[in-house]
């Protein structure tokens, strides 16, 4: 069966089946046989001429279009908790006090973290002084999108005084070399703890506070981007907030 949105693009784009073998390396009668007879190219050489026609691979060749087979099991994924709660504050702390690139937290306010474990401050600075870049971005009590959360929560005006409350206890380390603070404004639909190449996930869930909603530990693996996924998010999060200063 002729391949007439194949022979539509050629011709709208002028060119010859000679022409478009030549950029794509192969024979003429290729190209021929690709238009009148329906054939299709190898993944490789369609990438090609796709490419060279300006046109979406798959608008070309449909019958490349392949669904990835879901993993069981992502190799990025090390263990999945049902609840924030399940989680001993240890496995937090300990992650960040194995990092030595970096510390990035993501998060509306957290307070559990200096609740539980009061040495929190002195963890980072620690970090920091051995060279780990840390990053600390927490809600602007003060957003729309934060208290639009409370909202969800049903705590009402509770997250903002959680939120200042976490400007309290980081506000600290503000100075401090190597350790930013900024407060953002964002929705957020995970809250992020990463030490280099390992990030414990807290999802959000609407109407259910984090401490009940299930957490994710991801270990960066080559040959998955979750990992990357939500260290790209936190990056994209940190672009838009403001820095907190020793006088805000």
């Amino acid at each position: 069966m002729p391949n007439e949105r194949l022979r539509a693009v050629i011709a709208a784009g002028g060119w010859t089946y000679a022409a478009l073998a030549q950029q794509v390396e192969v024979d003429p009668k290729s190209v021929e046989r690709w238009v009148n007879l329906g054939r299709i190219p190898r993944r490789a050489t369609a990438l090609q001429a796709a490419k060279a026609l300006g046109e979406d691979v798959h608008a070309l060749w449909p019958a490349l279009r392949q669904a990835r087979p879901a993993r069981a099991i992502s190799p990025e994924l090390v263990a999945l908790y049902e609840q924030r709660a399940d989680i001993p504050v240890s496995a937090f702390t300990d992650l960040m006090a194995q990092a030595r690139e970096r510390i990035d937290i993501l998060v509306y306010a957290a307070v559990f973290l200096h609740e539980a474990y009061p040495r929190l401050n002195e963890l980072l600075t620690e970090r920091a002084a051995e060279g780990c870049t840390v990053r600390i971005a927490i809600g602007d009590a003060d957003s729309d999108n934060v208290q639009a959360r409370g909202r969800e929560e049903r705590f009402g005006h509770g997250i903002e005084s959680r939120c200042r409350l976490a400007l309290l206890h980081y506000r600290p380390l503000v100075d401090t070399s190597g350790i930013e603070v900024r407060a953002h404004g964002t929705t957020l639909y995970n809250s992020l703890y990463r030490a280099d190449d390992q990030q414990l996930v807290n999802a959000h869930v609407w109407g259910v506070n984090a401490y009940a909603a299930p957490v994710w530990h991801l270990r960066r693996h080559q040959e998955s981007g979750m990992f990357d996924t939500y260290a790209d998010s936190f990056d994209a999060v940190w672009a838009t907030a403001t820095p907190v200063r020793e006088e805000d």
